[in-house]
């Protein structure tokens, strides 16, 4: 596995994993020792970065992923994210006050079985609390040694800017992939600037870029893209199968899959993003670690670019955008 370096000095592998889909959002969640089984297998095949939250769940996916890298701590670079209230057992909103900012990191500490963090995000920028105030916060956590390195989540250019004067913000995690592109805007050229790195999250589209899914297919109930215009709008997604249909052209003629083009696209724009796609199956684990050895040709990342290709619909119900900070 290649790596790839996020900001100052985080050095991880050029995929990551994302282990969100192995406590919620995506059924059926599998059984405790194969989710376990899956993130040490991970690791045996040279993934080095792996992403959790305490939200997720909330708090069994950090006990999850503590208790697989517990043997191989040392060999492997743990993100975490604060962020949210949760003290009744459910996200009531977003809460990044420092004292909560604080008694998260303590809990998370002790659910991932570690003494530090290499990676802590603000989950979703909180409007109420300045994030100087956030950053400061961290900052301490940093010289603590608690903390390795800050990063984002979802959070626009003047929040980057602003968090990143008081303490540098070494990697930001935002939704990006063939088929939500708005972070090229105005994102990505002010993380060049500013050194830091990429993560992206749903880099597949939610599973749709990997060509399993059209218009007549069915979620479990629970299944988070229930509540996604994008997949919940048939006619928006037998118009976005165009992008597999492209996909596809390329995979067929390069002996891979769709979604390793669609990856392999993801790494070719800069040097310093990761992608951290989520699976519950071997398989899947083993077709995504090999996206980061395919190397598009200009040709074919011309062709990518050519179809102008738009995704129809909304990426997130108006619920959960009201999270996203712009």
């Amino acid at each position: 596995m290649h790596t790839r370096t996020l900001g100052s000095g985080l050095d991880v592998s050029a995929i990551g994993l994302g282990c969100m889909g192995m406590s919620q959002s995506f059924p059926p969640i599998p059984p405790k020792e194969q989710a376990i089984a899956l993130i040490r297998a991970a690791v045996e095949r040279g993934v080095t970065f792996f992403d959790t939250a305490q939200v997720y769940g909330p708090f069994t996916n950090e006990a999850l992923v503590g208790e697989a890298l517990e043997p191989v701590r040392d060999q492997v670079a743990i993100a975490t994210k604060f962020g949210w209230e949760l003290s009744t057992g459910e996200a009531q909103g977003v809460d990044s006050r420092p004292q909560t900012i604080r008694s998260s990191v303590e809990d998370s500490l002790k659910r991932l079985r570690t003494d530090r963090i290499d990676l802590l995000y603000q989950h979703r920028v909180d409007p109420d609390v300045p994030i100087e105030d956030v950053a400061g916060t961290v900052k301490e956590l940093i010289d603590e040694g608690k903390v390795a390195h800050f990063g984002l989540s979802e959070a626009g250019v003047q929040t980057i800017r602003r968090a990143h004067a008081v303490q540098p913000v070494t990697a930001l995690q935002s939704e990006y992939s063939l088929w939500w592109r708005e972070p090229e805007d105005a994102i990505l050229p002010t993380l060049e600037e500013l050194g830091i790195g990429f993560v992206p999250f749903s880099p597949l589209g939610k599973g749709f870029l990997t060509g399993k899914i059209d218009e007549s297919t069915e979620f479990e109930a629970g299944d988070f893209r229930n509540t996604v215009p994008r997949f919940v709008d048939a006619d928006a997604r037998r118009a976005n199968l165009a992008f597999v249909e492209l996909l596809t052209s390329i995979a067929e003629r390069r002996d891979a899959t769709p979604a390793q083009i669609a990856l392999a696209w993801l790494l070719a724009q800069k040097p310093w993003i990761v992608p951290i796609p989520g699976t519950t199956k071997l398989h899947r684990l083993e077709e995504n670690i090999a996206a980061a050895g395919l190397e598009l040709t200009p040709d074919e990342l011309r062709e990518l670019e050519d179809a102008h290709l738009d995704a129809e619909g909304a990426r997130y119900s108006e619920a959960h955008q009201r999270f996203i900070d712009r």
